[in-house]
């Protein structure tokens, strides 16, 4: 019989996998489908500015006022939202309802994140395990059935998309503008395909509107309040609203935390590379919008199963090897897609790169959530919404380049941040050694 911590992390892990269901699967969809003047692409940008505004205040104040499950429940609510907003996109549509769901971004991950630290300490506890290693596993648990999310909501596209009678062959003179060997202003990726029919993607928003009411009403019922007293104890003690606000700031100080901010940030750039310009650039201009989703199939798939089994060979490897497998795996993907020629012939090479994507995206995810977890064990709302601003601004910014740069260029962009992440996070490990040393040299001592 399952602990009623692990129930726990798996009425969350559940109610993520089908409220993501909805959100990556129109993610993955907007460079393509919203092309016109580059509006899916800024609305994604939008999303993730109103997360780093959110992430300053919002998760410390809900979380220690109302608690993590209804967090979680409220900020489902406003990503349903964004479902809505495509129904009838527009300017008037999709920005402000990109903006409701990125101002619950971050209470929900923060809160996420917070419950499931919660849940593998108690665990920890009762079972005299290491923290660490609770905390890793229930992590990996999570990202193992959260990624899956990819799976159905990709996959619910390409069916759909599927049926739709326009679907016309890409003329092999445009092929020579997919990739990244060509950056011409004259030309769009996205004007190799046609907008699939209206009534098509009514159908994928009201599957995705459903879905997401689904996980709202999966949380809201069987999710225990595990930190009910504690918000109750919060809100009787009247604490002032400036401590509380300037919570996620204050832990800034932190050097560690300063160090990891090229890791967070390179989480948002590796994968708004992967849902924004490798599905316009590559897998669009060659064959299609409804290949989007098998090719995020292959992403979420391997995503999901390196999840949960990373997360339970940290156990014996340890953080560093698997993020110099994931440093490595990425740093080869993006010297082959510099000279990759994207071509229908070459159909299995599509799903090859989202694949081996989602292994090192596996291991981004689940190791730095959980480093963060560990690191900051004291101040678990505050580090993990950092976490979250610092990732969001890595999506930000290459949102809000997108459109205006070759993607050669943005290749390159992402190449260093990931050079400079790696020096820093090893950086983090070193120092992380030297204090253990230290301390056994001085209880031996003792």
């Amino acid at each position: 019989m399952i602990s009623r911590n692990l129930k726990n992390v798996l009425v969350v892990s559940f109610g993520f996998l089908s409220l993501f269901t909805a959100y990556g699967g129109l993610q993955s969809l907007q460079s393509s489908l919203n092309a016109e003047a580059g509006m899916g692409v800024i609305s994604l940008s939008v999303i993730y500015g109103a997360l780093i505004l959110s992430s300053m205040f919002l998760p410390h104040i809900l979380i220690k006022n109302i608690g993590c499950k209804w967090t979680i429940v409220v900020s489902m609510g406003c990503y349903v939202t964004y479902s809505f907003g495509n129904l009838y996109p527009g300017w008037a549509t999709l920005i402000p309802t990109s903006a409701i769901l990125g101002l619950g971004g971050s209470p929900l991950w923060s809160a996420k994140c917070t419950y499931l630290t919660i849940s593998g300490n108690r665990q920890a506890e009762k079972e005299s395990k290491k923290a660490e290693d609770v905390i890793n596993m229930y992590f990996g648990i999570f990202f193992f059935i959260f990624q899956s999310s990819a799976v159905w909501g990709n996959l619910m596209s390409s069916l759909i998309f599927g049926q739709d009678a326009n679907i016309t062959e890409i003329p092999e003179e445009n092929l020579k503008y997919c990739g990244a060997g060509s950056c011409e202003e004259d030309f769009i990726p996205t004007a190799n395909t046609t907008r699939p029919a209206q009534n098509l993607i009514n159908t994928l928003l009201g599957a995705y509107i459903g879905v997401g009411v689904l996980a709202i009403i999966l949380v809201a019922v069987l999710l225990d309040n595990i930190d009910r007293d504690m918000a109750k104890d919060f809100r009787s003690n009247r604490t002032s609203f400036w401590p509380t606000f300037l919570a996620t700031f204050k832990l800034l100080k932190n050097r560690t935390l300063i160090l990891l901010i090229p890791l967070t940030m390179y989480s948002g750039f590796e994968q708004s590379f992967l849902s924004g310009e490798y599905t316009k650039n590559y897998v669009t201009c060659a064959l299609g919008i409804h290949y989007v989703g098998f090719a995020m199939i292959c992403f979420g798939a391997t995503n999901s199963v390196c999840s949960i089994a990373f997360g339970k060979l940290a156990r014996y490897t340890g953080r560093m090897p698997l993020f110099c497998l994931a440093a490595v795996t990425n740093f080869s993907c993006i010297i082959s897609l510099l000279f990759w020629r994207p071509h229908p012939d070459q159909l299995a090479v599509f799903f090859v790169y989202p694949a081996l994507w989602g292994m090192s995206d596996a291991i981004w995810q689940t190791q730095t959530n959980a480093l963060y977890g560990v690191l900051f064990p004291d101040h678990k709302e505050a580090a993990f919404a950092n976490y979250r601003m610092w990732e969001s601004l890595g999506f930000v910014i290459a949102f809000a380049y997108s459109t205006y740069i070759c993607l050669s260029t943005k290749l390159y962009i992402l190449i260093s941040v990931l050079i400079l992440t790696m020096i820093t996070y090893l950086w983090v490990e070193y120092q992380l050694h030297k204090k253990r040393c230290h301390y056994h040299e001085s209880a031996m001592s003792a």
